[in-house]
């Protein structure tokens, strides 16, 4: 029998069914607590309904019991629940439910299960808005962790209340379907025994009916389910791509903000990922996108202006915007203005003289090394990494002046002028938009604006003092957009004379009005320095190795640097300007390693010490110290090379960065691996004494259901093994195998994940059989068309020629294993725009004229005929 005791917690050991659980309960709920004075029995009745809640959550026993969810699947469907406040009750036994069946279900007896799905179904059409949405929530998770094969009566009730004309049933059965499209669309996709078509095929025209709906809930949920399927494009969805369309084109002008935001959302995906349907409607969707870029929903006006980068990134004929920038180009400036309610208006109203008190100080978001073409996080050179209209905007006008270059500098150039010239503070936010313009095109126009590059350095340099510290900010990262420009200038001899002459001393007097900056801001704005000098040090590089410019540069930082404590959080941006500054620098970072490195040790020593026991530590822990460490230590490897050996040769960081390996936080795992990765190709001796501990704890970073979330740090990790393989080579051969099997799964599910994963895992799989091809050779066939297409997506550089090497080690030892891919092979090699390595490039040619001879019987010309001519005519070089 279920009993309370005093304190209500739950006796459930003599419970022999689900039947039981429900009589019990709802006799509680409503027998034997009833009290003649209402008020104190709504009281009453409420507090037996958390309690029982609260003592399913945090009972004496630590471990969920299976008959826990059943108890809160009571709680949430029971409609026995007290009315004073009942949604609130039922919806916070629904979040419960929800917790608990991810950690309980699989381990519940099938009678259980079905009493839980069975009991969900009902309320889909509940009074409630929120019971619906809590049920809806609780199904996409059991779709998540049991699929739909076992539920049938989900798929039928869903299609039912679709159906119906009740709205709360076709709310409910939309907000579950929307859930289940959004957390795992490839379910619906998918074939089910005993149905004669995939679930998709049946939800899809309900959907497409959807966006005709007088509800505006149900045409948001409809539209976003639809869209879901961009990506993926089922059969069903192609097939009716043109009703899809018309869909679009009819909810472009829809009253509801939140429905003509999905609509930018659709035309967006489907200008990434399948252009040609829009092909026919270009016209009417740039037109459209351009209208709505001025909407006055500020999210809808984001997700339209989305389109521009879009639209250039997938590279479609640029002809087709061209006559559209005169109009787009205004819209851009126009929204870079900041927003009445941005947050950084904030800073911009105080007086920039006082010193900042902690509380003004904005949490900031460092990002963590990564090593890739492609970050898996939006790179944001603002302080506060939060995407919004202004940046988006910025953004845009950066990738169209790549695109179009000095044809955008006669409409752009007027507006810019215009802004620049009024002087009047309450037009100090036209001002700021147009320095952020200039900073925007200074690469893709810098051509134009070369011959004015020394008036515009001229202007930029005061704005470094302007009363209003966001023209200060920007104006910082303006110049340091422009600053390798001024260098090229320096260097080469393009210019005149008298043009070198003015410009040969810019680096030095804008390091100067930097650092004059960074002694007189505070704490906000000297953040904004930072920025400023690392960007510059990124832009310049060796060009700083001077002593004129280190004296300049490298004093007030070290002050600083010695001023602060390892426990002051405003270390964090001193130690990212440092670590562009050691890259910078290179070899000439060696007269200032010692003290950084040891410092760095010493933060990340601490700061393991402080998660366990901050009392002995001395501080209190906070993984960004731990984060920066690791970047400034990877900073100084990749500036000093072979020079940091002799640092890491006295120090504890093997141990240290293996710890770091093991962290439970992503980022840290994400900056370890990276610092590994750069270890091991200038002083791998070092790591060696625990080699396979380093490598057994990659590997695992690679084969983790959760890869998508911590795509990162599978990222570096990925590299990091490619760089032991060259080192090392056959000491890698005991986690070979293992590595393998995790990276043919990333380069089959390529186009679902990260650019710089896939690029990484195929030069990583390449490195492994460079260095081990008599143990990757025999399972070639059933990677070789996989990894071959993420090989010819990658830009020539030596960590390409590395991965081919192993594709001719391959080939040399099992032959037949790439016959069936050979036509994916041929297009890989034609990729390469020139192979420069002429060993690599003799081996290239052995195995194309190797196949040749092997390939009999005109079986090398069918071969030859299935690739496109300029594929032949880059094997050409290869006389085949």
């Amino acid at each position: 029998m279920l009993k309370f005791d005093a304190g209500l917690r739950l006796d459930i050991a003599g419970v022999q069914n689900s039947r039981e659980v429900i009589d019990e309960v709802i006799r509680l709920l409503n027998g034997s607590h009833r009290r003649k004075v209402l008020k104190r029995s709504v009281v009453y009745s409420n507090s037996i309904y958390l309690r029982l809640l609260i003592s399913l959550r945090f009972g004496s026993n630590s471990n969920t019991t299976p008959s826990s969810p059943i108890l809160i699947t009571i709680s949430l469907s029971s409609s026995h629940a007290p009315r004073v406040n009942q949604w609130r009750i039922r919806q916070a036994a629904g979040l419960l439910l929800k917790n608990n069946l991810k950690t309980a279900f699989k381990s519940m007896t099938p009678a259980y299960q079905q009493f839980v799905k069975s009991e969900l179904l009902p309320c889909l059409g509940g009074a409630d808005r929120h019971i619906r949405s809590t049920a809806g929530t609780i199904i996409s998770v059991l779709v998540q962790l049991g699929g739909i094969f076992g539920w049938p009566e989900l798929l039928h009730t869903l299609v039912k209340c679709l159906d119906s004309n009740d709205l709360n049933h076709m709310e409910g059965a939309m907000d579950a379907l929307s859930k289940i499209c959004e957390d795992i669309p490839q379910v619906l996709d998918s074939d089910v025994p005993g149905m004669s078509e995939r679930p998709i095929d049946v939800f899809l025209p309900r959907l497409l009916q959807f966006f005709q709906s007088p509800h505006a809930s149900l045409r948001k949920l409809s539209l976003g389910s639809v869209n879901q399927y961009i990506m993926l494009m089922p059969t069903v969805l192609y097939m009716s791509m043109d009703k899809y369309l018309q869909g679009l084109f009819v909810l472009a002008n829809d009253p509801a903000a939140e429905v003509r935001k999905l609509v930018c959302a659709a035309f967006v995906q489907l200008i990434e990922v399948h252009p040609a349907f829009l092909e026919p409607h270009l016209r009417n969707v740039i037109e459209y996108m351009l209208q709505v870029n001025k909407d006055p929903d500020d999210e809808v006006a984001l997700e339209a202006c989305e389109f521009w980068s879009a639209y250039c990134e997938a590279q479609l004929p640029s002809q087709n915007l061209r006559e559209f920038l005169p109009r787009l180009i205004p819209v851009l400036l126009s929204n870079m203005v900041y927003a009445e309610d941005d947050e950084s208006l904030v800073d911009a109203e105080e007086d920039g003289s006082l010193p900042d008190r902690d509380q003004d100080l904005r949490p900031r978001f460092h990002s963590s090394r990564f090593h890739g073409s492609e970050s898996a996080e939006d790179d944001d050179d603002d302080i506060v990494n939060i995407w919004n209209l202004r940046k988006c905007s910025a953004a845009a006008l950066d990738i169209l002046s790549n695109v179009f270059g000095d044809e955008i500098l006669p409409t752009l150039m007027p507006i810019v002028q215009a802004k620049l010239s009024s002087t009047d503070d309450t037009a100090w936010k036209e001002r700021e938009a147009a320095v952020l313009a200039l900073g925007a095109i200074a690469e893709g126009c810098i051509n134009g604006l070369y011959p004015h590059l020394s008036e515009i350095v001229a202007f930029l340099i005061p704005l470094l003092d302007d009363k209003f510290p966001l023209i200060q900010s920007i104006s910082c990262w303006t110049l340091s957009r422009f600053s390798k420009f001024i260098v090229q200038g320096i260097a080469f001899a393009t210019l005149e004379e008298e043009a070198a002459e003015e410009l040969a001393p810019r680096l030095e007097i804008i390091l100067q009005h930097l650092m004059c900056a960074f002694g007189k801001y505070q704490r906000r704005n000297l953040r904004i320095v930072y920025d400023a000098i690392g960007t510059l040090a990124d832009a310049v590089g060796g060009e700083l190795n001077q002593p004129v410019c280190l004296d300049i540069l490298m004093p007030p930082l070290i002050a600083k640097w010695q001023q602060l404590s390892n426990s002051d959080k405003d270390l964090f941006p001193l130690l990212e300007c440092f670590t562009s500054i050691a890259q910078a620098l290179g070899m000439g970072f060696s007269q200032f390693a010692e003290p950084v490195f040891q410092r760095c040790t010493n933060i990340i020593q601490t700061q393991q010490l402080a998660k366990v026991d901050p009392g002995s530590a001395g501080a209190l822990y906070d993984k960004e110290f731990i984060v920066c460490s690791l970047d400034l230590l990877s900073g100084l490897a990749e500036g000093l090379g072979s020079g940091i050996e002799s640092l890491v040769s006295q120090s504890s960081l093997r141990d240290l960065l293996l710890q770091c390996c093991l962290d439970d936080a992503p980022d840290i795992r994400q900056s370890a691996f990276a610092l590994l990765g750069d270890l091991a190709r200038v002083c791998p001796i070092h790591l060696h004494p625990r080699l396979s501990e380093f490598l057994d704890v990659a590997a695992k970073q690679l084969n983790t259901p959760k890869l998508k979330e911590t795509v990162s740090v599978a990222n570096n990790a990925c590299w990091a093994i490619g760089e032991f393989a060259v080192k090392v080579h056959q000491e890698i051969s005991p986690i070979v195998m293992t590595v393998i099997s995790c990276l043919v799964p990333i380069l089959q599910h390529a186009k679902e994940l990260n650019k710089s994963l896939v690029e990484n895992s195929a030069i990583t799989l390449g490195r492994l059989a460079w260095v081990c091809p008599e143990l990757v050779s025999p399972h070639m066939e059933h990677f070789m068309q996989s990894w071959c297409t993420a090989l010819s997506m990658i830009r020539d550089d030596i960590e390409k020629e590395d991965a081919f090497r192993g594709l001719c080690a391959m080939v040399k030892v099992n032959p037949t294993g790439a016959l069936s891919s050979l036509v994916f092979m041929c297009k890989a090699i034609a990729s390469w725009h020139e192979i420069r390595s002429e060993d690599l490039h003799n081996e290239v040619c052995q195995v194309l004229h190797g196949y040749k001879q092997m390939l009999k019987n005109g079986a090398w010309e069918q071969c030859m005929s299935a690739l496109e001519p300029p594929v032949k005519e880059k094997l050409s070089k290869y006389q085949v």
